[in-house]
Parts: C-alpha cells; sequence; structure tokens
C-alpha cells in the first residue's frame, strides 16, 4: 500500500513539473495543476487495467499463472492463487478421504445403502448389490421401496421403530435355495438413513441344523433307552425263565449296542470338526483298507441276513489297486467302511453289492461302492450327507443305522482334498464314489524294486 502511495505522489509531481515546464510562464500554476491532473487520470487507468487483466485472470479456470508480479493488485492475484492451491489440495484431500471411506465400505461384507430424507437411493456398495438386485447406473436416486418388493420390509421401511433389524428374502430366494438377509436401519443426518444388511442364510441354517441335531439325538438315544429301562424293569418285576431271561438280555444288548455305534460316530464327526487337517506323510495300502473293510461287510450282511433265513447277499470285491493312499489310516477306513456298510444294510437279500477301483488317467484313484438295493429319489441326494437325514426311517432303524455315516464320509472326503460322488436310480440300486486326488496317491514300490534301485 505505501508503495502504490508513493507511486501516486511521484506520478502527480512528475505531471506536476511537466505541466509547469510546457506551459507560459504566465501559466506556470494552471500548467501544473492540469499536469497533476492528467498524471492522475493516467494512474487510475494504468491501476484500473491492471485490476480489469486481474478480473480477466480470475474468471478463467486455470489461476496457476499469475498475470501481475508487482503492485497491489500482483499482491492481490499472488493471495488468490495461494487460496485456490489450498482450497484446491484441500479439496482433493477431502475426495482421497472419502474415496478410501468409500473403498472401507465397498469392502465391507455387509451391504451398505445411503438413502436420502426421501428414502432414495444415493449410494451402494457391491454386497447390497447383491443383496438387493441393485444396479448403479439404473437405481440410484430411486425409491429403494419401489426396488425390493417385500412386505415386511415395506412396514420396516413404513415404521419409525429402527432399533431392531428385520429377517427378509434376499435376491434369489427359493424353496431349494434359501438366501435370508438380516436387514437394519439406522437414521443419521437430517432424515437420512443408512441400511445395513447381512447375509445370515448360513447362521439360520447353521441354527436349524443345531436345532435338528439336538431334537435327533434326542429321540436317537430315548428310543433305545426306553427299550432298555422297559426290558430292566420286566427283568426286575417278572419270574422269568433262563429262556425269556436270555433272550431279554439278548435284545437289550442290541440296544446298548445301537447307542454305542451313534457315541462312537458322533465321537468321530466331533474329532473330524476339531482336528487338524491330514499330512501326506502317513500311507496306508489300498489292500490293506479293503481287506479290512471287507471282513466287516461280510459279518455284517451274515447278521442281517441270517443263512436259514434266506438267500444270501453277493458280495463282491475286485482286487486292490497297487497304490497307497496318503492320510489318516483309521478316517480313511471309517470313510470306506461306511460306503460298504451302508450298501450292505440297505441291499434286501439275494442283492449284490460291488465294490470296486479306478484308476484315472490324471492319477486319481476312485472307490466306488454299487448296489442293487431301492435307490434314492433325485429329491433326497443333496441331502444324504446331512446328519441324521434318512429317506426311510423305518428302514433305518430296522437295519441299525445311526444316520452319520454319510455325514462322516463327506467330512473324511474334503479332509483329504477328495470327492464324493452320489449317484442313485429308483428301483436300480445306487452308486457311491470317493475319487481321492493324485496328489495322495503313490504306487506301491516293491521291497526287490527299492533294492535294485
Amino acid at each position: 500500500m505505501l508503495l502504490r502511495l508513493i507511486s501516486f505522489v511521484l506520478l502527480q509531481g512528475l505531471g506536476a513539473w511537466v505541466g509547469i515546464w510546457l506551459a507560459p510562464e504566465a501559466l506556470e500554476i494552471r500548467g501544473g495543476l492540469a499536469g497533476m491532473l492528467t498524471a492522475g487520470l493516467v494512474w487510475v487507468l494504468v491501476d484500473f487495467t491492471r485490476g480489469l487483466r486481474v478480473l480477466h485472470w480470475l474468471r478463467q479456470d486455470d489461476v496457476s499463472d499469475v498475470p501481475l508480479k508487482l503492485g497491489l493488485w500482483g499482491g492481490v492475484a499472488e493471495r488468490v492463487r495461494r487460496m485456490v492451491r489450498q482450497r484446491e489440495q484441500a479439496t482433493r484431500e477431502s475426495d482421497r478421504r472419502l474415496q478410501d471411506f468409500l473403498a472401507a465400505l465397498q469392502a465391507s461384507p455387509n451391504g451398505v445403502v445411503l438413502l436420502d430424507a426421501s428414502g432414495r437411493i444415493e449410494w451402494f456398495n457391491q454386497t447390497a448389490a447383491n443383496h438387493f438386485g441393485l444396479e448403479p447406473g439404473r437405481d440410484l436416486l430411486q425409491h429403494l421401496i419401489n426396488l425390493v418388493r417385500d412386505p415386511g420390509f415395506a412396514a420396516y421401511m413404513a415404521g419409525a421403530d429402527f432399533s431392531a433389524s428385520i429377517t427378509m428374502p434376499g435376491r434369489g430366494h427359493a424353496a431349494m435355495h434359501p438366501v435370508r438377509l438380516s436387514v437394519h436401519l439406522h437414521p443419521y443426518g437430517e432424515g437420512r438413513r443408512l441400511l445395513l444388511s447381512r447375509d445370515v442364510t448360513a447362521l439360520e441354517q447353521a441354527e436349524a441344523m443345531r436345532r435338528d441335531f439336538v431334537a435327533n439325538v434326542s429321540h436317537e438315544i430315548r428310543t433305545p433307552l426306553t427299550v432298555l429301562s422297559g426290558f430292566v424293569e420286566t427283568l426286575q418285576t417278572l419270574p422269568l425263565d433262563a429262556t425269556e431271561r436270555a433272550r431279554y438280555l439278548d435284545l437289550m444288548a442290541q440296544q446298548a449296542d445301537r447307542m454305542q455305534s451313534l457315541v462312537s460316530d458322533l465321537l468321530m464327526l466331533s474329532r473330524l470338526e476339531g482336528s487338524p487337517l491330514p499330512g501326506a506323510g502317513e500311507w496306508s495300502s489300498l489292500s490293506v483298507l479293503i481287506s479290512k473293510v471287507e471282513l466287516e461287510a461280510r459279518a455284517l450282511s451274515t447278521l442281517l441276513n441270517p443263512p436259514m433265513a434266506g438267500p444270501a447277499q453277493q458280495l463282491l470285491f475286485d482286487p486292490a489297486l497297487p497304490y497307497e493312499l496318503a492320510g489318516t489310516p483309521s478316517e480313511l477306513h471309517s470313510s470306506l467302511s461306511n460306503l460298504v456298510s451302508n450298501a450292505v444294510r440297505y441291499t434286501p437279500a439275494g442283492g449284490q453289492v460291488h465294490c470296486g477301483w479306478l484308476l484315472h488317467d490324471d492319477g486319481r484313484v476312485e472307490f466306488s461302492v454299487q448296489d442293487s438295493g431301492p435307490g434314492i429319489a433325485p429329491e433326497h441326494i443333496p441331502r444324504l450327507t446331512e446328519r441324521f437325514y434318512r429317506v426311510d426311517r423305518s428302514r433305518s432303524r430296522d437295519t441299525g443305522g445311526t444316520g452319520l455315516g454319510l455325514a462322516i464320509v463327506k467330512h473324511v472326503a474334503q479332509r483329504h482334498g477328495a470327492e464324493l460322488r452320489i449317484e442313485s436310480t429308483p428301483g436300480k440300486g445306487s452308486r457311491f464314489a470317493i475319487v481321492f486326488p493324485a496328489a495322495r496317491v503313490r504306487r506301491v514300490v516293491s521291497p526287490a524294486a527299492v533294492a535294485l534301485a
């Protein structure tokens, strides 16, 4: 400001001197005043021109190059340039933080939808898009209530109490493939609302399985306990001869064995779920595994089909391949034994059970069990590996099954990276197979070959 005043005064003095120098001697005073006035007008005109340049510069989008370096207008332009740069930097920082925040919401496993005061969609992440079937280019600024057509959700949105969440069907929900969402609204700001959605299908299924598991275990144990307590009471209160007593004791032993089998299978499942995955350092020969399974199967077949009661079952076991499997021997034996024992239990007298091995071209080994039993309807096959799931409950209890065998097979297969395959035709029988990966298969090396090497 001082420099500006000095320049004005100097220009006035220069104008007065020029006016006096140019004017006649009698008009020197008037010439000086005229010179001062002219110099002042020139100064104002130059200052106005500089101001116009700064104003024109401010009207442009690019303020990186300052039009003036000196003077008041130069200082103003420089100060404005600094302020604009600070604002731009602050805006970039705010945008960066906003993008980081939106990226965090985008990575959230929960669905996030931002709604304005009218219930229109301002933003949503990909999880919410999957939950509700939304598309960014189509559904932004649309009313969410018009896009999610569920009566329970509509009533929840229209209400004023958002203290609790609701559960509703999600996108793609069907009876065979249920999808359940937990939805919770949170008011914020000036009438805005934050909607959070979470896929609770697995949780609800786990809770349903837990309830079914407790109910099934209670039922499976209560039945033999009822029989045992009845026989004990009979033995305690009634005089029985040796034959009747032996028969009752035999029935009691059968029920005790049934409970023992149930407890053993439950403990096996518990160990499978709680133990670390099997390594690849322990190898079991296929011939050793299947020989023990064959002995158990023939003993079970004789027990279920006594020689004098009718035609015997035909149990066919193909020779084992000269290979070994890596894994826990007890688990591998349990999986193979459960497949074979299931086939024996469900194949009628005179039927056939065929067990064989197959080496795939890619090195995988498959163990299969083919029976001539009643077969299984297609709608039951996806649920066969559920705990206590039975196609025919009365038939399963007659054969002494616990309903846990295929659940054990599934867990063992998963732990060893194997695949369980089930094929069945009602009235023609079923085929169960476990395909072990090539990484867990190796050829048996004979001692002679090792010695030569």
